[in-house]
C-alpha cells in the first residue's frame, strides 16, 4: 500500500469515526495532516532526511509516540495517542483496527485556528495579557526540567559549525542570495562568538540548557485561558537541548517578523519574575541573530524543489529572515 492511498483514504469523511462533514488537508515536508471539526490526525511521511529516517514502519510508530509522549508536557489533553492504520483481510483501510497495521497516525483534538498566537498578531488582537500567560506557562515548563549535561567547549563549536555551515549554503549562488550580505553577517556573528563565549559557559554551569520544545513558533501556541503550545519538535533531541533564552528569544523574533517586536520584552519579563534568570541582552540577541539565519536558510531551500511554485515568495521571506539575522547581529555588537 503506497503513500498516495493512504492519503487518498484519509481525505475522505468516511473514513473517520465521527464522519465530518469534510476533512481539510495540510501537507508539510515531513507528514500529511488531516482536519476535521473536532480532532487532527497526523501521517508521517516514509521520507528520509539528513536528521530523520521515517523509512520504516517502526521508525514511523516509534516517532508518533515520541511525539505524543513530548507534547503532553505542553498541551497534555491535546494530545490523545497515536492510532493505527490498517489493512483488513478484505483489503480495505481503516482507522478502526481491523486487520493489519500498515501504519501510524498522531491523534489530536483540534485546536480553534482563530486562537492561534500567529493569527492573533495578524489581527492586532494579541494583548499583553496574553503573552504574559504563554511566558509564565514556559516559564513554569523550563523550571521542571533538569538542565542536560553539556561540554562548554562542544557547545561554542556547535556554533561556530552552524555559522559556516549558514555561510555555506546561504552563499550558494544557484539560490542567489546576495553573496556579500552573507559573508558580512556570517562574519560579525563569528566576531560575537568568542566575546560572548563567558557568557555561554556561564549560562552552562549555571544550568540553563535543557530539553525543550526546540521549535517554538507562533503557529504553535493557542491563546486559550492556560496557553496550549504543541509541535514540539520530536525526531532528534539535539533541535531541543537549547538554552532556555535561546528558545525565549526564537519565539520572540517570530512574533517580531509579524510585525510585534513588544512581545520579547513582555516574555522574558515574565520568565524573569518567575525563574529570577536575567539574560544577558547581547547574549539574546545573538541567539536570535543565529535563529534568523537558520530561518533564512530554511526557507530558500524551497526553491531547491524542482516542483516548488512559488520562488519569489521563499526569497522575500529569507530576506526577510536574513534582516532580522543581521538586525540582531548589530544590536548583539551594540550591548558588548
Amino acid at each position: 500500500m503506497d503513500l498516495d492511498a493512504k492519503v487518498d483514504f484519509l481525505r475522505r469523511p468516511a473514513a473517520y469515526p465521527e464522519r465530518p462533514a469534510q476533512v481539510d488537508v495540510v501537507e508539510t515536508h515531513i507528514s500529511w495532516v488531516f482536519l476535521t471539526p473536532r480532532f487532527a490526525y497526523k501521517l508521517k511521511k516514509p521520507v528520509r532526511q539528513p536528521y530523520l529516517d521515517f523509512r520504516t514502519l517502526d521508525a514511523r510508530h516509534q516517532d508518533c509516540r515520541q511525539e505524543v509522549r513530548l507534547n503532553r508536557r505542553l498541551a497534555g489533553n491535546i494530545y490523545l495517542g497515536v492510532l493505527p492504520l490498517s489493512l483488513s483481510d478484505t483489503g480495505q483501510l481503516n482507522l478502526v483496527g481491523d486487520g493489519r497495521t500498515i501504519d501510524w497516525l498522531v491523534h489530536m483534538r483540534r485546536l480553534p485556528a482563530k486562537r492561534m498566537l500567529d493569527e492573533r498578531l495578524r489581527r492586532g488582537q494579541a494583548t499583553e495579557r496574553d503573552l504574559r500567560r504563554v511566558g509564565d506557562c514556559l516559564a513554569r515548563f523550563y523550571q521542571t526540567l533538569p538542565p542536560v549535561p553539556t561540554d562548554v567547549v562542544e557547545y561554542l563549536a556547535g556554533f561556530r559549525d552552524d555559522i559556516e555551515d549558514n555561510r555555506r549554503e546561504l552563499g550558494d549562488p544557484r539560490l542567489g542570495l546576495p553573496s556579500s550580505r552573507v559573508a558580512t553577517l556570517c562574519a560579525q556573528q563569528q566576531w560575537l562568538l568568542p566575546r560572548l563565549a563567558p557568557l555561554c559557559a556561564a549560562r552552562v554551569h549555571e544550568g540553563r540548557i535543557i530539553e525543550g520544545h526546540g521549535d517554538l513558533r507562533p503557529e504553535h501556541v493557542c491563546l486559550l485561558r492556560v496557553p496550549v503550545i504543541i509541535d514540539c519538535l520530536e525526531f532528534k533531541r539535539a533541535f531541543r537541548v537549547l538554552d532556555a533564552a535561546d528558545e525565549l528569544g526564537f519565539l520572540a523574533l517570530e512574533c517580531e517578523r509579524l510585525g510585534a517586536p513588544w512581545v520579547g520584552q513582555i516574555l522574558f519579563g515574565a520568565y524573569t519574575t518567575i525563574t529570577g534568570d536575567r539574560s544577558a541582552v547581547s547574549l539574546v540577541h545573538f541567539f536570535q541573530s543565529m535563529r534568523a539565519t537558520l530561518r533564512a536558510k530554511l526557507a530558500i531551500w524551497h526553491n531547491r524543489d524542482p516542483d516548488v511554485r512559488d520562488t519569489e515568495k521563499w526569497m522575500r521571506k529569507s530576506l526577510h529572515y536574513l534582516e532580522l539575522a543581521e538586525r540582531h547581529a548589530h544590536a548583539a555588537g551594540k550591548e558588548l
